[in-house]
């Protein structure tokens, strides 16, 4: 696997889990999904693969999902999965998982969740979703599962907007402090063309374990609602 390198700080902030030093001087990321060729030309399923980069395009991150054939094929976007996010030197850094659950917005005993650990083994948040008959909504929980943000998402029915906002709140949804966003309309709009990306806006000192947790956040998100036979 080839990997365009860009030099990232060195390790070893105070409160800062090992490989996510660079998050801490960023307050938006690009999230391009890479189409394989078989998957694009014949339906084939494969495992996802995603390049994290900065504002400049630099690559910063690269995620790959490790799954099996047999779920992909059959359980499609619902399947569970697991996501390792490597750096630039191939090390993983942040280990995202997601367990088999139904989905459907008419049974709340079909919810689902997703945990982050950064590094692998260390959990540092979850994405829990919240029942809702018309919206997406999640919350974002710490590592001893106490919430600490909320995440919106459109109302049902927007696959014909130009571009899909999921707002990252406070708890008391009095303010809104950042977004996940399909299509997004930020920097570098001119080089992503296709219908394989997103932006993360966030502010430049939130938690860097919370900016792990909205990284996890947005793959979620890119399962739930934008993968072949989910979208709206």
């Amino acid at each position: 696997m080839e990997i365009n390198m860009y030099q990232v700080p060195n390790p070893g902030l105070p409160g800062c889990p090992p490989g996510l030093e660079y998050l801490t001087q960023v307050d938006q990321l690009l999230i391009k999904q890479k189409v394989e060729f078989i998957e694009a030309l014949a339906g084939f399923e494969s495992n996802n693969k995603y390049e994290v980069r900065n504002a400049m395009g630099q690559n910063v991150f690269y995620a790959v999902e490790e799954n099996d054939c047999l779920s992909r094929q059959c359980c499609g976007p619902l399947r569970s999965f697991t996501i390792k996010v490597l750096d630039n030197f191939g090390q993983e850094v942040i280990t995202v998982t997601r367990p088999l659950k139904c989905m459907s917005c008419f049974f709340p005993c079909c919810l689902q969740e997703l945990e982050v650990q950064a590094p692998p083994g260390n959990t540092v948040g979850y994405v829990v979703q919240q029942w809702h008959p018309f919206s997406p909504k999640f919350i974002i929980e710490n590592e001893h599962r106490e919430a600490v943000l909320r995440l919106h998402g459109p109302f049902c029915g927007w696959s014909c907007l130009p571009d899909v906002d999921f707002e990252i709140v406070t708890m008391d949804e009095v303010d809104k402090i950042g977004k996940i966003s399909k299509q997004w309309t930020g920097l570098l709009r001119e080089a992503f063309t296709d219908a394989d990306n997103f932006g993360i806006q966030f502010p430049m000192d939130l938690d860097v374990k919370m900016k792990a947790v909205m990284i996890g956040a947005c793959f979620l998100i890119d399962f739930m609602f934008f993968e072949s036979g989910n979208q709206p």
